[in-house]
């Protein structure tokens, strides 16, 4: 398994998407417990805005965490303008150690 930082932003305008599939989306994530090593939403500069969503997620290969990142409903409801996954390596923090 690898690590993938995985980082998501709202389109403009788009907090009534973000709010209406908010617990759906938190659904999911939680029936992913296993995969999802952190999760949240990602701010604004005013620090209360929410902008995207920021995760940490196990994944057998980017195509995998793709194919999973694809079935969150954000995503299925079009909340996101842009997506970024990259590999990463946990080494410091309350997460899992390398």
């Amino acid at each position: 398994m690898a690590q993938f930082l995985l980082t998501c932003l709202d389109k403009p305008g788009a907090l009534e998407i973000r709010l209406a599939n908010r617990p759906a989306h938190i659904d999911w994530l939680k029936s992913h417990g296993d995969k999802v090593l952190m999760a949240g939403p990602l701010l604004g500069e005013d620090g209360e805005s929410m902008i995207g969503s920021v995760l940490i997620i196990e994944a057998e290969s980017l195509e995998a965490l793709q194919a999973w990142q694809a079935a969150d409903p954000y995503a299925a409801a079009g909340l996101f303008y842009e997506t970024s996954a990259r590999p990463m390596k946990w080494a410091l923090g309350k997460g899992p150690q390398a």
